[in-house]
């Protein structure tokens, strides 16, 4: 990017009755309506934790960037440089997440451009200003991110993980982490992304949700978060499944298929991801 990633970017013969239903059956079965219905039903869906508990947190005002304001009901909304942008600038949540289960929605504005717009979790000792357009969420050891470019951030290394996000389009990014099972995952649209980062429940240091941007005038909003009821049937399985690596692991057991089944909802079986380097960044993939 350049020095400044600023802001730039009917019958005639019908009655009036007649008319009023016709606008009405009209209205409803526009394209607008239907994608709004079928969103609404893909959504309802694929909320996940929709039997947990609403989780009231917010962004904490101690731990942010100086180029971060807070705003909306309970300090809910986070606009990132406000003016115009020089650096990268974040902001940590004030929930602990370890040894739980939490999701959370990020309504994101249409100004997604630039060099980074990330989303994840981080530790006290993730930075929350650079000086610097980057990829700051995952630059080293203390961060897990996503950004808008697709790309997961994790101790300085770039791994692919789905398609770039539009520019200049609004978005809602949902994140799924479970202490438990020690993952994090990435929803867009009400559409789950899969698995993005394992072992989170190896790490000791309180964990907290972060968000950072290069862009100016960025603007995200917290909403739907909620936490599960963590129970002690799944904190054994989190146990055993730690020993278990696939599935072929699992069929030698011999265990009941009740049980098989059970122990199976969280196996993964996944494709390891590319990496990438910053020349891939430049381009699409």
């Amino acid at each position: 990017m350049t020095s400044s990633e600023s802001s730039t970017s009917s019958s005639r013969n019908s009655t009036p009755r007649h008319r009023q239903r016709s606008n009405a059956r009209s209205a409803n079965n526009s394209p607008t309506t239907s994608i709004l219905k079928r969103n609404a039903m893909s959504r309802k869906a694929l909320v996940p934790l929709e039997h947990g508990c609403e989780d009231n947190w917010t962004w904490s005002r101690r731990h942010r960037s100086k180029e971060v304001v807070l705003s909306g009901p309970n300090d809910r909304t986070v606009h990132f440089h406000p003016n115009w942008s020089k650096g990268t600038a974040g902001v940590q949540g004030k929930r602990p997440l370890n040894n739980g289960r939490f999701y959370w929605e990020l309504h994101v504005s249409q100004r997604i451009f630039g060099t980074s717009i990330m989303f994840g979790i981080g530790t006290n000792k993730a930075r929350l200003h650079a000086n610097s357009f980057r990829n700051m969420l995952g630059e080293n050891v203390h961060g897990w991110g996503l950004s808008h470019k697709g790309v997961l951030w994790h101790d300085g290394i770039a791994l692919l993980y789905t398609k770039r996000f539009k520019e200049n389009q609004a978005t809602v990014i949902g994140i799924l982490f479970d202490g438990i099972e020690g993952t994090l995952t990435y929803y867009k649209d009400g559409k789950c992304l899969g698995v993005a980062f394992h072992g989170l429940d190896k790490i000791k240091e309180p964990l907290y949700p972060v968000v950072c941007s290069t862009a100016a005038k960025t603007e995200m909003t917290l909403k739907c978060a909620r936490r599960d009821f963590v129970n002690l049937q799944d904190r054994c399985r989190a146990v055993i499944m730690k020993h278990i690596k696939t599935r072929q692991d699992l069929i030698q057991l011999k265990l009941p298929a009740i049980i098989s089944n059970y122990l199976a909802e969280v196996l993964g079986d996944y494709t390891p991801l590319r990496q990438v380097d910053n020349y891939d960044l430049l381009f699409d993939f």
